[in-house]
């Protein structure tokens, strides 16, 4: 990827976040500290302020440098898992990622955050939607509505958690109570997907 197409990647989903933050902010105050929204553009918002830098570096270490300012800046237990997703991403990735190469990279970066949040699927967290989304990805080759696809399968999956009851994270303390509230950390990894997407439809096109 080019330096443009970097930086238009690496924009247009720190710009989703951001303008998103209020409503992951309400699904917060109601299952957790509420403070998701407000972390989660602190992060990105050090982010785009890199975003010079980051356009100048190979895709596998501008994912790297995403990965540290969340770390660096997201409060909470968010920081450090969407750090540890975006570090081992960046990590696996192939410099020419084609989609054999990505879709191994973000199955270790799933693992790596399972391991790092000792969570699991069907738990009320992020990974219910990062699961679903690394099943998908194997299946995609050769399908021109790929973009589309993916996107349903990250909405449906941060849906899903509605019924769901928290077993792990903050909401995981309201036990029956969290049932019937999208999990927020499901919002912001749905939401980023969705980003991604978008842009790597425009890198294609």
């Amino acid at each position: 990827m080019q330096p443009a197409q970097i930086r238009m990647l690496v924009e247009s989903t720190a710009k989703a976040v951001i303008a998103a933050a209020d409503r992951l902010t309400d699904l917060d105050q109601a299952i957790g500290d509420g403070d998701h929204g407000v972390n989660m553009r602190r992060g990105f918002e050090a982010v785009l302020a890199d975003l010079d830098g980051l356009s100048r570096k190979p895709l596998p270490d501008a994912i790297r440098a995403v990965g540290t300012h969340l770390v660096m800046k997201v409060g909470g237990a968010s920081g450090p898992l969407y750090g540890t997703l975006f570090l081992t991403l960046g990590k696996e990735l192939p410099v020419e990622p084609d989609l054999p190469g990505f879709t191994r990279a973000f199955a270790a970066a799933f693992d790596a955050v399972k391991a790092r949040g000792k969570s699991d699927l069907g738990q009320k967290t992020m990974l219910d939607v990062l699961g679903p989304v690394r099943d998908a990805l194997p299946g995609l080759g050769g399908d021109p509505h790929w973009p589309d696809r993916i996107k349903r399968v990250a909405t449906e999956a941060a849906e899903a958690t509605v019924p769901m009851k928290a077993i792990r994270g903050r909401a995981s303390f309201l036990g029956d109570r969290s049932i019937g509230h999208m999990d927020p950390g499901a919002c912001s990894a749905a939401l980023m997907i969705a980003a991604v997407v978008d842009s790597l439809e425009g890198v294609a096109a």
